[in-house]
């Protein structure tokens, strides 16, 4: 899918909870090469865009679309996973920029749907190998990275796709056997709402390590980290079990089985036969970890509508800054 030309100076940014990565836009709504910058390194938005511009040569941008870990549901914005608080309307008027749209970061993914290559998505376990996507129907995105985000492209009359904003992420976590009762239950203890973000996410992989440690057996319950290494981070818990150490291994395939189930949550939310497509920073670091978990079993273990489900395809999105791509492509819609 190809975009309008410009006439304007575009900056995109995809902004999570620990990176934020800034480009610039030419005429044709392709984005240059982007600049990465540690959130945590900024005490503001502003301060990382000027930091962003100095590296990124050109004119002055007159236009920006911001893609952030956040809800974006008036002027104040504040990202869930890091410090970063502002004013759309104060930011505009700082940059002096004739347009600023701030989205939600999965929206933007959502938006970058249609643009994606066949070489840029990777069947997840059968999925897809029964019956093609349903072309006019809905599609679902969902991604763990350092929160967990989730979107969908819906087909409308008038101008084609239309992305959501939502924060499905912080929906209950409904545990799928008895297992992960336990797990939702020590995990209660600590937090009395037990969304999906909460457990299946980076900030949420060592408090899962945690709970599958008490709940398996690999730990006492203390109410720490599960084993001698309180410290353990998300990056080590992945490390270990790739290399087969039994705890990580199983909080990660239970990780893994949690995303299905999300996953098939979302697909029978949206109706989303076009497909459902797995993002963010986790996914295509565990790949195949995650093609040989319970992740597709899981996505379709819904009773009665597991039929439904199963011709639905699941892709692990294998691209570099979609995000950015689809932020572009949405500053380039709003035109109209």
């Amino acid at each position: 899918m190809s975009m309008p030309t410009s006439t304007h100076h575009d900056l995109v940014a995809d902004i999570g909870g620990t990176n934020a990565r800034f480009a610039r836009v030419d005429a044709d709504g392709r984005h240059g090469e982007p600049v990465r910058l540690a959130v945590a390194e900024y005490p503001s938005l502003a301060a990382a865009l000027r930091a962003a511009l100095e590296r990124l040569p050109g004119p002055p941008i007159d236009r920006a679309a911001l893609a952030l870990a956040g809800p974006v549901t008036g002027d104040a914005v504040s990202l869930t996973n890091a410090g970063w608080s502002f004013s759309i309307a104060a930011l505009r008027e700082d940059l002096d920029l004739a347009r600023l749209l701030v989205l939600n970061d999965f929206t933007a993914l959502a938006w970058a749907l249609p643009l994606l290559d066949a070489d840029e998505l990777r069947p997840i376990g059968r999925s897809g190998t029964r019956t093609a996507p349903a072309p006019d129907a809905a599609r679902a995105v969902i991604g763990p990275g350092t929160g967990i985000g989730m979107s969908g492209l819906l087909p409308t009359p008038a101008r084609g796709w239309a992305a959501i904003a939502g924060e499905g992420g912080h929906a209950s976590l409904a545990p799928a056997d008895e297992r992960e009762a336990d797990i939702l239950e020590w995990t209660r203890r600590h937090h009395p709402h037990v969304s999906i973000e909460r457990l299946v996410s980076g900030t949420g992989l060592p408090l899962l390590h945690a709970a599958v440690g008490v709940v398996d057996g690999y730990a006492v319950d203390g109410g720490d980290a599960g084993d001698d290494d309180a410290g353990i981070t998300a990056a080590g818990i992945t490390q270990r079990a790739l290399a087969g150490e039994a705890h990580a291994h199983a909080t990660l395939s239970t990780f893994c089985a949690m995303l299905g189930s999300a996953a098939g949550n979302l697909a029978l939310t949206l109706g989303a036969r076009g497909g459902v497509y797995v993002g963010g920073g986790i996914a295509p670091r565990i790949e195949a970890f995650l093609q040989a978990s319970e992740f597709r079993a899981r996505f379709e273990a819904k009773g009665r509508f597991s039929e439904y489900l199963g011709p639905i395809p699941t892709w692990l999105i294998d691209a570099r800054t979609p995000a950015l791509r689809g932020a572009a492509h949405a500053l380039a819609r709003s035109e109209g």
